[in-house]
Parts: C-alpha cells; sequence; structure tokens
C-alpha cells in the first residue's frame, strides 16, 4: 500500500513538473514581437498606485518615463502615504511635468486601498489603453511598444507580461520559483489565450487592457475587496468573452519583489487565505497535499526500502528538476535548486499563520489599514482556480 501511495505521488510530480516546463515552452517570448510603428499607436494612459514606496518609485518611474511610446500617459496615484513618496514624486514631476499625480488622501469604506487606487487612476486616465502596474517595476524602453503590437495587430483586449525577479539570496529565489511554478501550475498563463478554456491570468506588474473593456467590465469595482486584484481582473475580462494573451517578459520586467524571505513571507500572509477562497478545509486539504507530495517523499528516502524508496528518489528528482528548469527560466543561480527542498515547510507555514491571522484578527492588515473578514467574503464568489471549479 505505502508503494502504490508512493507510485502516485511520483506519478503527480512528474506530471505537475512535465505540464509546467512544456506549458512555458508554449508560450511567446515579447522579445519575438517588433516595436509597433509610430504612426499606428494609440494613446496609452500608465496607471501607478503608490502607498509608502520612498524607496522604490524613483527607478521604476524614470523606467516609465523613458518608455520609447507615444501619446503615452503616465498616472501616479499617491494613496495616502505617510513616507516621503510625496516629495519623491514631486521631485520627479519637476522634471517631469506631464507625470501626473492624483493624492488621495482617505479611503472610502468597502475598498481595498490600491484597488481604490487603480479605479481612481482609471479615472483620469485619457489613454485608449491602461497599463496597471506596480511602483517597483522596472521596464526596458521597448516594453510598451512591442506590447500594443499585439493589442492592436491581433486584437488583444488584456494582455498580462511575465517578469523576471532580480532580488538576490538562494533562498529567496527558491521560494519565488516555488512560489511561480504553483500560480503557473494553477493558472496556466499559456492557456489564457484560448477562448474555449477555462484558465485566466492577471499579473500586477503588467496588465495592459483596452480602456472600453475596463469600464465594461465594471472595472475595479467587481472587486473592491479582494486582495488578488491582478488576477482577479483577468479572470472578469476572459468571462466577460474579451480576448486575453499572456506572454513571457522576462527580458523587459523586472522586479526586485522581495527584499529577504522573512519579507516575502510576511507579505504572502496577507492574502494567502483569499486564494482558498477563505474556506479552512480546503486550505488543509492544500496542505495536507503539500506534506504527501513535496515533504514525504524526502523523508521516505530515509525510513524506506526498496520500491517505496525508489519512488521517492524519482519524486524528488522530479522536483529538484522542475527547481532547476524554473531557476534557468527566470536567470537564477542553479545554487538556488537544493533549496527547493525548504520551501514546502515555508509555504505550509505561510498558510496556517496567514489563515490563523485572518481568523484571528478577523482581517488582514495592509499598509497600515484593517480590512475586515466580513467584507473581504463579499469578493470570495468572484475567486476559482479554473481546473478545480470551485466557482
Amino acid at each position: 500500500m505505502i508503494a502504490f501511495l508512493a507510485a502516485l505521488v511520483f506519478l503527480f510530480n512528474l506530471y505537475v513538473g512535465l505540464d509546467i516546463i512544456l506549458g512555458t515552452r508554449k508560450m511567446r517570448n515579447l522579445g519575438e514581437i517588433k516595436p509597433l510603428a509610430e504612426d499606428k499607436r494609440p494613446s496609452v494612459s500608465v496607471i501607478v498606485p503608490a502607498c509608502n514606496e520612498e524607496d522604490t518609485i524613483k527607478p521604476a518611474l524614470l523606467s516609465l518615463l523613458s518608455l520609447e511610446y507615444a501619446p503615452l500617459e503616465v498616472i501616479v496615484v499617491n494613496d495616502r502615504s505617510t513616507d516621503r513618496t510625496g516629495e519623491v514624486l514631486a521631485e520627479i514631476q519637476g522634471k517631469y511635468p506631464q507625470l501626473v499625480i492624483h493624492t488621495i488622501t482617505e479611503l472610502p469604506g468597502g475598498w481595498l486601498g490600491k484597488n481604490h487606487a487603480l479605479q481612481q487612476g482609471a479615472g483620469l486616465a485619457g489613454g485608449e489603453y491602461l497599463l496597471f502596474t506596480d511602483a517597483d517595476i522596472h521596464f526596458a524602453p521597448s516594453t510598451l511598444a512591442r506590447a500594443m503590437t499585439l493589442m492592436v495587430g491581433e486584437q488583444v483586449d488584456h494582455l498580462s507580461l511575465i517578469f523576471r525577479n532580480i532580488a538576490r539570496g538562494l533562498l529567496l529565489n527558491a521560494m519565488m520559483i516555488d512560489a511561480g511554478s504553483g500560480l503557473f501550475f494553477l493558472f496556466k498563463p499559456w492557456k489564457a489565450g484560448d477562448p474555449e478554456s477555462r484558465f485566466f491570468i492577471g499579473v500586477g506588474a503588467f496588465n495592459l487592457i483596452r480602456k472600453s473593456v475596463y469600464f465594461r467590465i465594471g472595472g475595479h469595482k467587481q472587486l473592491k475587496m479582494h486582495p488578488i486584484d491582478d488576477i482577479m481582473l483577468g479572470k472578469i475580462i476572459k468571462r466577460s468573452g474579451f480576448r486575453q494573451e499572456c506572454l513571457a517578459g522576462y527580458d523587459f520586467l523586472q522586479v526586485h519583489w522581495y527584499e529577504t524571505p522573512g519579507k516575502m513571507v510576511s507579505g504572502l500572509m496577507k492574502n494567502i487565505f483569499a486564494l482558498y477562497n477563505y474556506h479552512v478545509s480546503f486550505a488543509l486539504a492544500v496542505i495536507l497535499l503539500l506534506c504527501l507530495t513535496a515533504i514525504a517523499p524526502f523523508w521516505g528516502v530515509f525510513f524506506f526500502s526498496g520500491i517505496t524508496r525508489i519512488f521517492c528518489l524519482l519524486s524528488m528528482a522530479a522536483r529538484l528538476i522542475s527547481a532547476a528548469c524554473g531557476a534557468r527560466l527566470t536567470g537564477a543561480s542553479f545554487r538556488t535548486v537544493p533549496f527547493s527542498l525548504l520551501t514546502p515547510y515555508i509555504n505550509i507555514y505561510i498558510t496556517l499563520k496567514g489563515m490563523f491571522k485572518t481568523l484571528v484578527n478577523r482581517g488582514i492588515d495592509w499598509r497600515g489599514t484593517h480590512y475586515p473578514l466580513a467584507g473581504l467574503k463579499e469578493n470570495r464568489p468572484i475567486l476559482s482556480i479554473p481546473f478545480l471549479r470551485i466557482d
């Protein structure tokens, strides 16, 4: 019986690894797309929400203002910042008068701060297309011009780009590769462009959408209290019948996603329970799956013998090969691969503590604001992981 279970675990790990590896190979790379001719370029408004971003926003904005694209509008929504974000923005605006700054001093009830800021920015935008991005993303100069070739030439309504993390640290990069692999397996971005597929995607670093489509679906009003706003925006767009695509933009979109493993753990805790629709049973089921598929094989190598040990070794090999492929794809050092043996324990810790804190505190704390669990659950039905059909 144990040998049979070990065989099933190996087949599962093999399937997951092959699914991600083969799937990512199907994704087009933004580098294959030529920049759109200048005489065919529609206007684009870039919207950047900023809440206490004094350490990251200057280089990010300078990369946006250096984009080789016109007509371009850059709107920064300064959302109740209490640090020097406002001063940094004023300094940049002095050199780049075309930068639009909108300041929010109060958050209306029933909204998450970021979602409200994005909706406000969209309301100010004059472009035919809206690009939602974050205050720590670095753009290559031709990024938008290449993306707009796809939007205009292939009549795409929503385009997301997968970014490259450029933060340092072996454990940190192993955690990011593992998190990215999990999201790839769940949401399969290479299938987002298939109108017959249930799969959808959205990426906070780069969500480019036709403005008429954005307002037709209700914009961020549809997910006012949803912490996973980027992916959920992608879901609404796809389920509304509009055309969606996702490309690999590793050489064109880069970010220090998190500075340390501790900050990544803290950052993921605020929205991890939302990924499970705030269902304790669903979260515990995923933890059990992680224990069986990612942790048990390692210990099985030491505590079992014969065919069971062989299947455990094969499972470990499948996971390590997948981690190596992830490192190669993202440009991380192959020295991160052994650290992938630790990431399942960290993922379980994040899930358990994030769930516990959300339940005990009856909500989440994000950027200095407490959001009640009752309000967060109002947007719960909008979340679904496609192949699990939980919506």
